[in-house]
């Protein structure tokens, strides 16, 4: 008798355990993918946990590329994606919806020797691309007249990198066209960047500037774009001193697209996990309004209204 009351009670305790992990996955999101929306999705999260205490996340930053194929595989319940959703991605039954925008932005080391004249004059996109794809430029002395040997030393992303495809883009190419020293990661890439007075690169905006005092964060410099190629930066094409002056330049078009884009959200097929709509739903509704004080532009009315539709 005991030993069938010992066997009763351990099934009972195995239901009861099995039912609480299942309404705990239930209950849990998990999302993977680009750095560039890394920052925004976290503080989405610790905001929606305030009023769903039972809903948990795991979010991971590894990557624009690696977050749309772990929503393809439905590995994760939303990969972040930080590119333009190509066809093949749709041909593979792609979802989705977009979230925001920023943009990616061309950086040098604070302490670089020609930051003066490099702010003051800019580069020009085909200078940018003899830098970064081409690899017809070498030396700051080909494009500063210097008179001296001035070596740049590239850095780009090894991941595959929405913020990389993007300023690629830009340039006329694609991710894999870009030269240069391969580091994996926004936050590597910028670590590496303020460490060599030689080096170029790019990041993405939310990386680049301190959210908290609105200004670039120690070591960083931004190289302006020369966006009418007259050879000095005009007026109109001074907008990176703060974080409110650039975001500005994305929402108004003066920063043009590329490099700056909208940031996606993906799944494998429309979700059909409850507490995955609801979270979308929140975060094109009420999550919206801590998209600039995250350091993001909104999106449209018109265009959230069919995102909205979308999903609904």
């Amino acid at each position: 008798m005991k030993k069938r009351s010992l066997i009763y009670l351990i099934l009972v305790a195995f239901i009861l355990s099995a039912c609480t992990s299942k309404k705990k996955q239930e209950n849990t999101i998990n999302i993977s993918g680009a750095y560039a929306l890394y920052p925004l999705v976290v503080k989405w999260a610790e905001e929606y946990k305030k009023d769903h205490e039972n809903v948990q996340f795991n979010i991971s930053a590894v990557g624009a590329g690696q977050g749309m194929a772990d929503a393809l595989e439905s590995k994760v319940d939303l990969g972040l994606y930080s590119s333009v959703i190509e066809q093949e991605f749709i041909d593979k039954g792609v979802w989705w919806v977009g979230l925001c925008k920023n943009a990616v932005v061309p950086t040098v080391y604070l302490n670089n020797p020609y930051l003066t004249i490099l702010k003051k004059r800019g580069l020009k996109k085909e200078e940018f691309k003899g830098i970064f794809i081409d690899g017809t430029i070498s030396d700051w002395n080909e494009i500063l007249d210097l008179n001296a040997e001035a070596p740049i030393r590239v850095y780009t992303r090894n991941d595959a990198s929405g913020a990389a495809s993007t300023w690629a883009k830009y340039l006329g190419g694609q991710q894999k066209d870009l030269k240069g020293i391969k580091i994996q990661g926004d936050s590597a890439l910028l670590s590496q960047i303020i460490k060599d007075p030689e080096g170029i690169a790019f990041n993405n905006t939310s990386y680049i500037y301190n959210i908290n005092t609105g200004l670039k964060r120690n070591g960083i410099e931004v190289i302006p774009l020369d966006l009418n190629a007259n050879g000095i930066i005009d007026p109109e094409e001074d907008f990176y001193d703060t974080f409110d002056a650039i975001l500005e330049a994305i929402e108004n078009g003066n920063y043009p697209s590329p490099p700056s884009r909208e940031l996606f959200i993906v799944a494998r097929d429309k979700p059909d996990k409850p507490v995955v709509i609801d979270f979308i739903n929140w975060s094109l509704t009420d999550g919206q309004k801590f998209i600039r004080a995250t350091g993001y532009v909104p999106l449209e009315p018109g265009k959230i209204k069919r995102y909205l539709d979308k999903l609904n």
